[in-house]
């Protein structure tokens, strides 16, 4: 059986119905208007793999908290570049989440978007050694000018009462907090934009998986799709294509037969998080809490015990417990893995496995622990947390990337990574954190890099949309505070002191 697509042909097509194929569609409709556009999503929703709230902490990730970001050296210096840089892409993912509730071109920013204090939390003398390093190299930088330092257990309370209330009065801790942290909801964002792109032409197919793709003898990409609740096939021409089908992107990467998809693996983490919906609990806690790593453990296993809003309703998350399947979705197969190894990729694979031994462990260790004991390790943010007070619920799947290497033969990278063809008629995104925080800046890029042409027409359009584009706001601090203060207003949010 067989079905036509109701648009056989299309300028586009997005693989996936989440946070970066619904932010790349908002960007193409603002600078393409008439452009053609066709979404497919496998699921019968948007946003319900990685960028479902629950599928994830929800944390607008600005480097506020987040010691993995800004590591200490050897010689114990604080580098802060890198926390830099991801609080520049947040910035500019604010500035044009700002710029369609603006235009009532999305609803209301509390749907999607809240302030929630960002803190981080350490325990012993040399993590308070390090994160009082940390402070001092980030706060003299306007992006993170509001933060504070404490180790006070006192002035901690006031801050966030239930990591301390309980605890042992001599035990040496220190905090940093920054006012102006966000929780983001980046399902009901991804439904918002989604909902955009549908009311502006763009066709949007739920319940219909691109099941593969091969190029055209006229140039494009020509797309196999099924429809499985009724066994249909079809397919769809499209000038362009954008794989971003989240840990089912690599696939799909792989079978097109691009060279720049060649020696690319992924490593699948799972996880679980501990959920706590008692209001009364909730209430007393309004923060993303971010603590160290364990040893071995992948950076985006950082327990944090964090305040999130997601319906409009208030309650708490903590984790995540890291495990490890086989599947590259939530929604996936457990033959995702193994049918992910190629002949270019499996020499990059085996030396990951053999350079990451202490992962293996990390994650062996963790899928068998038990109810108990994962309550300890929330009782040391939270001491006086009672197991029965908590749900655990299975956090959405992660695919590290796994890359060819010229020293190491294989590496596994943390980061996301942007994939295009050297004709810019494909594009792809590949890896997680920080992922949907940077959703913006990262589909910025990928316009670069697969319409150099176009790209220059677009850039007052870029800037217009995002006055802070192509500027780095830490190295100009008055417009730094201009268009924090201008996003807040227009996302609703609290605004960051202007003094520094």
């Amino acid at each position: 059986m067989t079905f036509i697509s109701k648009t056989p042909h299309a300028d586009v097509v997005l693989i996936g119905g989440g946070i970066m194929s619904a932010t790349l569609g908002a960007f193409l409709k603002q600078l393409e208007p008439d452009w053609t556009i066709s979404l497919f999503e496998r699921l019968d929703q948007p946003g319900l793999e990685s960028s479902d709230p629950w599928n994830n902490a929800g944390t607008g990730h600005a480097a506020l908290c987040e010691l993995n970001y800004s590591p200490a050296a050897k010689d114990g210096s604080v580098n802060p570049a890198k926390a830099l840089l991801i609080n520049e892409q947040f910035q500019l993912s604010r500035q044009f989440w700002a710029h369609l509730v603006d235009r009532n071109l999305i609803g209301s920013p509390k749907g999607f978007i809240n302030t929630v204090p960002h803190m981080s939390f350490v325990i012993g003398e040399d993590h308070t050694r390090f994160l009082k390093t940390r402070y001092e190299a980030l706060k003299q930088h306007t992006l993170f000018r509001s933060m504070e330092y404490s180790e006070d257990h006192g002035q901690i309370a006031k801050w966030a009462p239930l990591i301390v209330k309980g605890r042992d009065p001599q035990q040496r801790v220190a905090a940093t907090r920054a006012a102006e942290g966000t929780d983001v909801d980046f399902g009901a964002l991804t439904r918002e934009l989604t909902r955009y792109l549908g009311n502006n032409g763009v066709e949007i197919n739920y319940g219909h998986q691109v099941t593969g793709i091969s190029r055209a003898s006229g140039g494009g990409w020509d797309l196999s799709l099924k429809y499985p609740k009724s066994g249909e096939h079809g397919k769809i021409h499209a000038k362009f294509v954008f794989v971003g089908a989240g840990g089912g992107a690599l696939h799909l990467l792989q079978a097109s037969g691009i060279p720049e998809s060649k020696g690319y693996g992924g490593f699948p983490v799972s996880g679980q998080f501990f959920r706590c919906t008692d209001e009364n609990i909730a209430a007393q806690h309004s923060a993303k809490v971010y603590g160290q790593a364990s040893v071995g453990a992948p950076p985006m296993s950082v327990p944090h015990l964090d305040t999130r809003y997601v319906n409009g309703k208030r309650s708490l998350l903590f984790g995540p417990y890291a495990g490890f399947s086989t599947n590259f979705l939530k929604n996936g197969s457990y033959l995702d893995l193994p049918l992910s190894i190629r002949p270019g990729n499996i020499i990059p694979m085996l030396a990951v496995a053999k350079d990451n031994m202490d992962l293996t462990a990390y994650l062996v260790k963790e899928v068998v622990k038990k109810h108990d004991q994962k309550v300890e390790a929330l009782r040391e943010y939270y001491p006086e947390a009672k197991g029965g007070d908590w749900e655990l619920i299975t956090a959405g799947q992660r695919v590290q990337i796994i890359k060819k290497d010229p020293q190491k033969r294989g590496i596994l990278q943390f980061g996301t990574e942007v994939i295009a063809g050297r004709d810019g008629s494909i594009g792809a995104l590949l890896g997680a954190s920080p992922g949907a925080s940077t959703a913006v800046p990262i589909m910025i890029e990928l316009l670069q890099k697969t319409f150099p042409k176009n790209f220059k027409g677009w850039q007052s359009k870029l800037k217009d949309m995002m006055p802070g584009y192509g500027v780095k706001l830490d190295e100009n601090p008055d417009l730094a505070v201009e268009i924090e203060q201008a996003t807040a207003r227009s996302l609703q949010l609290e605004t960051v002191s202007a003094t520094r």
